[in-house]
This record gives structure tokens, sequence and C-alpha cells, in this order.
């Protein structure tokens, strides 16, 4: 998929219906009031291309927060790490539990009048796990 690519399916995920159901979609997972598409991930567990691929996909998510930025405005990085550590005393709501512990940052912005946010992150938190880079797209405000 490329960035052209990536837009669209963001777009699209804005106005998608949410499923009653935490399940798989067709775009990656969809559950009550959110949608987690993956843009891409690696096949590949060779840890010597992992910081090369973790490099691309920062790119990539520079790239689609460029675009999104001129549509939607400038926003200072997300810190998914603090979202993890308050995760330890307090409840936080599903997606972004699940989006903190897999990534340290995403760009965020609210999407006016659609009632709903859109983040972008690369999951390099866990170099055991596959490496992703993901929209997620919910009516639930970050914590």
């Amino acid at each position: 998929m490329n960035i052209a690519q990536h837009i669209a399916l963001i777009d699209e995920l804005c106005y998608r219906p949410f499923p009653a159901e935490h399940g798989p979609s067709d775009v990656g997972a969809s559950g009550p009031g959110h949608h987690v598409a993956v843009l891409a991930a690696a096949t590949d567990s060779d840890p010597a291309q992992w910081a090369v691929v973790v490099d691309q996909y920062e790119k990539d998510r520079d790239a689609v927060y460029e675009l999104l930025a001129s549509r939607w405005g400038d926003t200072p990085p997300y810190n998914l790490q603090t979202v993890l550590l308050r995760a330890e005393r307090e409840e936080i709501p599903r997606p972004w539990a699940e989006l903190s512990e897999r990534a340290n940052v995403a760009h965020l912005w609210e999407v006016e009048g659609t009632g709903r946010w859109v983040a972008v992150a690369v999951t390099d938190r866990d170099p055991s796990r596959e490496l992703r880079l993901l929209a997620l797209v919910t009516e639930i405000a970050p914590p």
C-alpha cells in the first residue's frame, strides 16, 4: 500500500460504522467504537532488519502525518509511553491501552465533524512482536 492508499483508507474508516463486537476486519481489527487498520506489516522476523523496517515505517507514518496535517492541522506527537504508565494506575479504554502496549508515539487528530479521532503509529515497542504501521480510527477520545 502506498501513502495515497493509506490516506484513502483512513478517510473511509472515518465514516465506516463500528461493529457491535470485537473481531477481525478486512483491514485489521474492529470493535465497538474503533477500527484498527494495518497499513503495513513486516513479515521478515530477521532482527538485523528490525531497525531498517522501523525507519521505513516511521518515514511512512511521517508522510501520512504531513498529508493529514495539511488537512486537519499540525499536532504534537502523542506520547503513548505516558498512556502505558497510566494504565498501571487507572483503566485506559480500549483501543488506547492496546496501542500504548505496542507503540511509543502516535500522530493524532480529532477529525472535525465526524466525532472521531485518528492516530497513526508504528508498533516498535517490542522487537519480538510483528512490526506494523497502524491507523486507529475511534470515537473514544484519547486518555
